[in-house]
């Protein structure tokens, strides 16, 4: 026998293949073969064992640390933007929540009338009034209190046309044109002239941000508008608490007062039509969707129950021949995982944010695949009638048949750990803590089917030999008629193994089949690189809203009525002496951000308060107009500035006072603890809406929003004739978390192929066997890719996870039709590959059914994490299974290795069926 390129050891007495494959076959064989003897002989203590090895593990769940915080879940950390958000907290501490409404007429008419407005002006005052008691608020800590907006609103000047300091209103952040009658119904009624009231707001570019769809006149007078806009800001008292950031008090008001105010409002009763979102809604909108769907994973969990239930066994009906009591194992199996894995988690210190709710579902479908492998090798070992076996003779069936599917079981299930393990030192938190848990938890799901199952099945196959009943194994059936499986020497071959012996491999290993399998997945793999080529990668934050929410309705009339507003920026100066020195140049700032709207950094136009407002360029062009008598009377230059430093911040502190005339700027300066110096000074800024429109759907552009942070950031960096400056935007929070995640998309499944293709060549034991099988999982990987292009699917935090997931559970399909074409002897490869695929490709079949099934029930959910795991979930599965059921034998039979050298020996009627095949081809030829 000569040596071929898949040897991996050095010279030995026997042939090098045979003897570094047998060495791995053999060792990985005889140790599952004494686990399967122990756990067979103390099935009861091996079960109590595995049992309270998950409670105790599980015990760690109460040490879980949930966090929700985006900025601590899906942004690397020790990043540029942490440290521009450190620094502008250390100046602007948190400090406001929103609340906006647009008010509309009923039939999409112009809202600018008495009665619209005296409607929308009815609304605020519910809105303003309305209490809240605090003895209603679960997580409230203090004493009961009744609140209304004014004792919870931001502090604000210019709330009101006329400011009045009584009046509570007008010392809230609020920004709407009701402010022309300050937000007094009685001035509203009273007022003649709605429209040339308005026209005093501010500039056209002024009333564009605030209402809907305006229109002009020639001479520029406002004649009507479709929409409203009115926002009310809440000072910020929010906290965090074990890993959450919680603010009772407004979220208590969001709740009862504004949501319910504007809920409450019935178009059919009223001549308005309210669109609305607040700071909760999103987390209520998507906690929503995720906590309704969750019944979704029940049923699949009880889908999964009753396709194992009618696919372990040969029969369904209860008796011999049925597992349904096995199916409630497996169930058992996952559960016990699961709680374990994440119970181990949780008590070394990772973080369990709302994308761990996953995990049961992931760690089902992976688990059930375990449990058809270990049932199937079960059947196979059986040689004897049940009736004739004693005790002992289970034991070693159980044994052989641990020892049959240790390998198979062993490679999927390092191979799944390896995959998610690789991806747990993602940079990204969510997704670095997730595939660690779900690493721990495929650990257990190895662990406990290795024992926990295999007991399981021991006392199962008890219980058919003593024909008692499944689930009710102390209860002995009446009739002890033997089933007709019993009957035969040993076990019958099922009907799919029969259909895979006799049907699905002659069609696919003949010359014309093998010819056709080529090229479809040679097909696939073009459309596969295709798709993954022109995958983007986008913030799909909008996806994550269910469909039929308030804030779809809200964020579309936003696109409709305000479609150049867009994400707020600011450009922060420090040192206020610097400030003072470069005032000419920093009262200036818009010439040099004009024109930057069309390209990166995409700035809009300073043309207007809604996208540009700059207290410097407003108190000089007061100063310039008006003098300093009403800001203090300090002594200006020629040029209208103050003349010293410490008179510029006292006119600055005057002017941007709550009676100031310029108060709309009060929030834009930091100063030192005794106000008589300015620490820093903020220019407040807007980018256009960079949206994008993707097979229907409005979804941020993350190219051009990544292009523009970073050249947002380039560009203050190179005014070195300006105070020094930082850029702040919440937005860069998700930006930079984008930006690196299609880098380490490619870069972790790049290195989970590579290290798939060492671990199966180590358990595998042979180089031609790894190679295909990585080979194999490769190909479907870009085909994934593909066809998530084709289904819409962005690359984001949920797909990037499943695609991690895809590398393991494809893995799956190719490494038991890989192991056990090794094991398959002869020197026809058309055999082995056809003997390999009626011996394990049952389970391979049964155990992607029962995944597919499963998940099919998800593509129904409203929740984009459930709906997108499922669309990836199928893919993986129909094409994974398509792989390894199709394509991996045809490679095989063409270019597979030798069998090892205690491989079983080909069925004769095999080797008959072949010959007279291929002599009837040769005859038709």
């Amino acid at each position: 026998m000569t040596t071929t390129s898949s040897d991996m050891c050095g010279p030995t007495d026997d042939p090098p293949r045979k003897s570094c494959g047998d060495k791995v076959d053999s060792t990985i064989h005889s140790f599952f073969n004494r686990v399967g003897v122990i756990c067979a002989s103390k099935a009861k203590i091996t079960i109590a064992v595995s049992l309270a090895l998950a409670a105790l593990f599980g015990s760690g769940i109460s040490q879980i640390k949930p966090e929700s915080r985006p900025e601590k879940l899906w942004v690397p950390q020790n990043t540029q933007h942490q440290n521009e958000e450190e620094m502008y907290i250390s100046y602007f501490p948190p400090t406001s929540r929103f609340n906006t409404m647009l008010v509309r007429d009923t039939k999409g008419k112009n809202v600018l009338t008495k009665e619209h407005l005296v409607s929308a002006m009815e609304l605020h005052g519910m809105i303003e009034t309305e209490e809240i008691d605090t003895t209603d608020i679960e997580d409230y800590e203090g004493k009961k209190e009744l609140f209304t907006f004014p004792d919870l609103c931001s502090a604000g000047g210019g709330s009101c046309v006329a400011y009045n300091p009584t009046d509570p209103i007008c010392n809230c952040l609020v920004i709407s044109v009701l402010r022309m009658w300050n937000y007094d119904l009685d001035m509203l009624q009273a007022d003649d002239d709605l429209l040339s009231t308005l026209m005093r707001y501010g500039s056209r570019e002024d009333l564009e941000g605030v209402l809907g769809n305006p229109v002009f006149d020639n001479n520029g007078m406002l004649q009507s508008a479709e929409a409203i806009q009115v926002t009310y800001f809440l000072a910020d008292r929010s906290e965090v608490r074990n890993g959450n950031e919680v603010d009772p008090i407004n979220e208590a008001w969001e709740e009862k007062v504004f949501l319910e105010s504007v809920q409450d409002n019935e178009p059919s009763k009223s001549n308005i039509d309210v669109s609305y979102i607040s700071t909760r809604s999103f987390s209520d909108e998507f906690g929503g969707a995720i906590s309704g769907d969750l019944v979704f994973v029940q049923v699949s969990y009880i889908v999964a129950f009753i396709f194992l239930g009618a696919t372990l066994g040969s029969r369904i009906a209860c008796g011999k021949g049925s597992r349904w009591a096995m199916s409630f194992a497996a169930l058992i199996l996952v559960a016990a995982s699961t709680a374990a894995g994440i119970g181990l988690s949780s008590f070394v210190g990772l973080i369990y944010g709302p994308v761990h709710s996953l995990l049961p579902f992931i760690l089902l479908g992976i688990g059930v695949d375990d449990s058809f492998v270990i049932a199937n090798a079960f059947d196979r070992e059986r040689k004897v009638s049940r009736s004739s076996e004693n005790d002992d003779g289970i034991i070693a069936r159980a044994g052989r048949a641990l020892g049959r599917a240790g390998a198979s079981i062993t490679v999927t299930s390092a191979t799944d750990l390896v995959a998610f393990a690789i991806s747990s030192s993602s940079s990204l938190p969510a997704l670095s803590s997730f595939c660690a848990y779900a690493s721990i938890g495929i650990f257990f799901l190895w662990a406990f089917s290795a024992t926990f199952f295999t007991a399981c099945m021991f006392i199962d196959e008890k219980r058919q030999r003593d024909n008692r009943r499944d689930c009710l194994c102390c209860v002995k059936r009446s009739d002890d008629n033997e089933e007709e499986d019993d009957l035969d020497k040993g076990a019958k071959e099922g009907r799919i193994s029969t259909y895979f012996r006799k049907y699905h491999a002659p069609a696919i290993l003949s010359k014309p089949g093998k010819a056709v399998v080529l090229l479809v997945f040679s097909a696939l793999f073009g459309y596969g690189i295709y798709g993954a080529i022109n995958l983007p990668v986008e913030d799909s934050e909008r996806n994550f809203i269910p469909s039929g929410s308030y804030i779809n309705d809200y964020i579309d009339l936003a696109d409709e009525y305000f479609p150049s507003s867009g994400v707020s920026l600011s450009i922060n100066f420090e040192n206020g002496q610097d400030i003072y020195d470069k005032r000419v140049e920093l009262a200036n700032l818009s010439e040099r951000l004009t024109g930057l709207s069309t390209a990166a950094p995409y700035i809009a136009e300073p043309n207007s308060e809604s996208s540009y407002q700059n207290a410097m360029t407003g108190l000089h062009d007061f100063l310039a107009s008006s003098g300093s008598a009403a800001v203090g009377g300090v002594t200006l230059g020629d040029d209208n500035w103050p003349t010293s430093y410490e008179d510029f911040v006292l006119t600055m502190k005057n002017y941007t006072s709550f009676t100031g005339p310029g108060r709309v700027y009060g929030r834009d300066f930091s100063y030192s603890e005794d106000r008589s110096s300015i620490r820093l000074y903020k220019v407040d800024l807007e980018y256009v809406r960079l949206t994008k429109e993707n097979r229907g759907e409005v979804i941020a552009d993350a190219a051009r929003q990544i292009d523009a942070m970073d050249e947002t950031r380039a560009m203050v960096e190179s005014w070195d004739d300006l105070p020094s400056a930082f850029v702040f935007c919440e937005q860069y929070l998700s930006i930079e978390g984008f930006k690196v995640i299609q880098q380490e998309l490619y870069q972790n499944v790049g290195l989970a192929i590579a290290c798939v293709a060492v671990i199966v060549l180590i358990t595998v034991g042979n180089f031609m066997a790894a190679l295909l099988i990585t080979i194999n999982v490769a190909l479907c990987i870009v085909e994934i890719l593909g066809f998530m292009f084709a289904a819409g699917i962005v690359i984001d935090s949920v797909s990037v996870i499943n695609i991690v997931l895809a590398v393991g559970l494809s893995v799956d399909y190719s490494a038991h039709i890989g192991h056990s074409f090794l094991v398959k002897g002869g020197s026809n490869k058309d055999i082995r590959a056809t003997e390999a695929l009626a011996d394990i490709g049952a389970s391979v079949l049964n155990g992607a059914m029962s995944t597919f099934l499963a998940v099919a029930v998800l593509l129904g959910s409203s929740s984009y994490v459930f709906r997108t795991l499922s669309i990836q979930f199928v893919l993986t599965v129909v094409l994974g299974s398509m792989h390894g059921i199709v394509l991996l034998p045809v490679l095989l039979s063409l270019v597979g290795p030798a069998p090892f050298a205690s491989a079983e020996a080909p069925r004769t009627e095999v080797v008959d069926d072949l010959e007279l095949s291929e002599d009837k081809m040769e005859n038709e030829e």
